[in-house]
């Protein structure tokens, strides 16, 4: 299948999104209904098929609107597929890629998740794979969820993992605080630190997060019982936050414009639509109702008297003095001003500032021999002078000029300094000298990765196949032959592709060496035509390879005309492969070309 394909006379592929373990994920166009879809691929014969289509069906029967439906499913031509809704957003683990969220910000969120969680777990449904990477927040200020079922089956996990949910959900309340992931689904957000095999708890990886937010993460991730159901966390998350629409509209405003709207009171601005936007006050936590949260939320609560005092109670939302405010919803100063509490023991004074060390007021008296004093001038030489014409004139000090002594300091130093100075610049001279007379004229390195290339013999009757382990065979595989036949020429080419590689397309396309035997490989030096393009040198060993995976990048280079491939050190193989991951852009296609390989060993 290829973009532009239509799928069961229906649904036209537009985008590859992800080409991973034998399942492909697109975006289409439903040509019926005239809207975007999400469309997930895999073989009939594919062992996951009746999972996948058991999830689908389980995954219709929940209605939520805060879930992207599945819309259809079946099987056609040998592959099996179903249809989701589109979403436009950015999901979470996009969005604590740069910092955390704040807490108001990730309570909400969670809230929103846990809600539609407990809404299939009522149904009898469990998501299986709850990760950020499947939770949206689209363009309105509303939270989607990716992928309800049907991710998991994809992922070959069981059906009913309502217990994982739960885990889950306290991972995805501590990803959202730290921009760490601790839940027990696998996801590429970066795993939290650990401490005797346990997440570390939210507050020791981020200053400043509340007690009560952080004593619900450690109960769904220590192993807690605070909390048996999703509609249990999603009712303390909404308590925390207090109204949800305001944050909703927040988020919304936020994604469209990348501000944050805020009013001042009295200052008279106004949003586009002439309206005031709402500030929303800081959440009003509830205290807590009985010791076993206490005891969670506190960093050391001491022996359990099973009653809580009131001194306990007090210090649940209280954070680290001098923790930044997080209520990005309206202004710090203008809710809070106080909010950076001074402290009652008041600083040592400074130490006393040190006496200054004496010095005299006038410069000692210099050596003797080194200065002479002149006997004062006649009357006649003398003319006027300020002092009078009565007294004797001051003596001006002359200074006697002294041969320089043989030994004096700095020279052997300076002498040493140009002995270095002249090696330094004779090396390099004698360097190119040496590749002159060796008749290495290879200068051009442009894209080298690795030390200089040594002066290697050419290995010769080289072949090259193409290679497309990603396609449906290898792209003008007659035309490779040319690229190593000594004649720059002739130079294979790739197709023509409407968008660059990467970025949900296929990763590149290359050449396969065969060397006839094993060699040690010091340099590859590849002429390209058409402009810069993207060259990686992987070693393959002594088997022709299938694909990329497990192939070792021995060196990379971008340039254009010649880029010299240099390995850190000499590899010993009898396959290597040209990888193209960047063509350039000819004739409003991506198309590479590659004229002439030398391969040194």
């Amino acid at each position: 299948m290829r973009p532009g394909d239509v799928l069961a006379s229906r649904y036209r592929l537009t985008v590859l999104l992800h080409d991973r373990n034998g399942g492909r994920f697109w975006r289409a166009h439903d040509l019926v209904l005239a809207r975007d879809v999400a469309l997930h691929l895999i073989p009939q014969d594919d062992p996951r098929g009746p999972l996948l289509e058991e999830a689908a069906r389980r995954s219709a029967t929940v209605q939520d609107p805060r879930l992207l439906r599945v819309l259809d499913s079946n099987s056609i031509d040998g592959l099996h597929y179903v249809v989701n809704e589109w979403g436009e957003g950015v999901s979470l683990n996009n969005l604590v890629a740069d910092e955390p969220l704040s807490p108001v910000r990730a309570a909400w969120l969670v809230a929103e998740v846990a809600s539609m969680i407990a809404a299939g777990h009522s149904a009898g449904v469990a998501h299986g794979r709850l990760v950020p990477e499947n939770v949206l927040i689209d363009t309105t200020g509303a939270v989607k969820v990716i992928g309800f079922a049907v991710d998991a089956a994809l992922h070959g996990l069981p059906a009913g993992r309502t217990t994982a949910d739960l885990t889950d959900l306290g991972g995805l309340l501590y990803a959202a605080l730290t921009g760490r992931w601790a839940g027990v689904s696998e996801s590429a957000v970066p795993a939290a630190p650990l401490e005797h095999g346990r997440p570390l708890r939210p507050r020791q990886v981020r200053a400043g997060v509340p007690r009560l937010l952080d004593g619900i993460c450690e109960s769904l991730l220590g192993g807690g019982t605070r909390f048996t159901s999703a509609a249990d966390i999603a009712e303390a998350l909404t308590e925390y936050v207090g109204d949800p629409t305001i944050v909703a509209e927040a988020e919304a405003h936020r994604l469209r414009t990348g501000a944050i709207p805020v009013h001042r009171p009295g200052s008279g601005d106004t949003d586009a639509t002439g309206k005031l936007p709402a500030v929303p006050a800081a959440p009003a936590v509830a205290e807590p109702e009985d010791t076993m949260l206490v005891d969670v939320m506190v960093d050391d609560p001491g022996p359990s008297t099973g009653e809580t005092t009131g001194d306990v109670a007090d210090d649940v939302e209280r954070t680290q003095v001098g923790a930044p405010v997080f209520d990005d919803l309206a202004d710090a100063a203008v809710t809070d001003p106080d909010w950076h509490t001074p402290s009652e023991v008041a600083p040592a004074p400074p130490p006393p500032f040190e006496e200054p060390p004496e010095r005299p007021l006038f410069a000692p008296d210099p050596p003797e021999g080194r200065l002479r004093r002149l006997p004062p001038p006649t009357s006649d030489e003398r003319g006027y002078w300020p002092f009078g014409s009565t007294g004797e004139l001051p003596a001006v000090p002359v200074v006697e000029e002294r041969e320089p002594r043989a030994d004096s300091p700095g020279r052997n130093w300076l002498r040493i300094a140009l002995v270095l100075l002249a090696v330094l610049v004779l090396l390099p001279v004698a360097y190119f000298v040496l590749g002159l007379a060796t008749g290495d004229d290879d200068t051009n390195t442009g894209g080298q990765t690795g030390g200089p290339a040594g002066s290697s013999a050419v290995v010769r009757d080289v072949r090259a196949t193409a290679f497309d382990p990603t396609g449906d065979g290898g792209e003008h595989s007659d035309e490779a032959p040319l690229a190593v036949d000594g004649k720059p020429a002739t130079s294979w080419t790739t197709e023509g592709y409407h968008q660059q590689f990467g970025s949900g397309f296929k990763p590149g396309v290359g050449l396969v060496l065969d060397l006839g035997t094993s060699r040690s490989v010091s340099s590859v030096k590849v002429t390209v035509d058409g402009g810069a393009t993207t060259v990686q040198l992987l070693a393959a060993g002594a088997t022709a390879p299938t694909g990329v995976d497990g192939l070792e990048k021995v060196a990379t280079g971008t340039g254009s005309g010649a880029i010299t491939l240099t390995p850190g050190s000499p590899v010993d193989a009898r396959y290597v492969v040209l990888w193209l991951t960047a063509v350039p852009q000819v004739d409003g296609e991506f198309r590479g070309a590659i004229a002439e390989v030398e391969v040194r060993g």
